[in-house]
């Protein structure tokens, strides 16, 4: 039995990701937000709703206990959400994170020039890569709703290939149950996602 804890578990890709979860058997799920009326309804046996905050490293640290991944989907003051995912994770002895971020953090996709738009996702993403954490970062194009999975992903220092088209949510979300499924698999790399047929 894997246990997810999914942090920011109303985000739109968040939303995606548990219902593909909920599609494995030998998967359970916390699903840790702020509202939690919000979720209240996928409540069962194999998925438990629990209200938090990300700015509260004890509230996330209990949340953690028992789990195997934790999945981090959140907007707002993101660096220090990430300091607190880093400490909550040290306290409860939690190794494996898969943390959403954004294309563009490494000025790696050709002819952008994003600023400072990005430095929350950068100043995140710094504080996820110096610790000792297994984490994955993922970097997805452009979002849409589409009901597909094509993906294609590239490393860090590598040219982002996001092209003329964005990736489905459906995508990126069924990335974050591969490498939630499979501890070793991109472990401490940063993932740029985009389209791919």
């Amino acid at each position: 039995m894997t246990r997810v804890l999914i942090v920011g578990a109303n985000g739109q890709i968040a939303r995606v990701a548990t219902a593909l979860f909920l599609q494995q058997p030998d998967v359970q799920l916390t699903l840790f937000l702020r509202r939690a009326r919000r979720l209240q309804s996928l409540a069962s046996e194999r998925v438990r709703v629990v209200e938090g905050d990300a700015q509260d490293a004890k509230a996330l640290a209990a949340a953690m206990l028992g789990h195997d991944v934790v999945y981090a989907n959140l907007d707002g003051p993101l660096a220090q959400m990430a300091r607190n995912l880093v400490a909550a994770m040290h306290t409860s002895g939690l190794k494996r994170l898969i943390f959403i971020s954004s294309m563009g953090i490494y000025g790696e996709v050709p002819g952008q020039a994003y600023r400072s738009v990005l430095d929350p996702y950068r100043d995140a993403a710094a504080v996820i890569e110096q610790s000792d954490l297994d984490y994955t970062l993922l970097r997805p194009s452009w979002l849409n709703d589409r009901d597909e999975i094509a993906y294609g992903t590239t490393q860090r220092g590598e040219p982002f290939k996001a092209g003329d088209d964005t990736v489905s949510r459906k995508s990126v979300a069924d990335l974050v149950v591969k490498l939630s499924l499979t501890p070793d698999l991109h472990v401490r790399q940063s993932l740029g996602v985009h389209k791919e047929n």
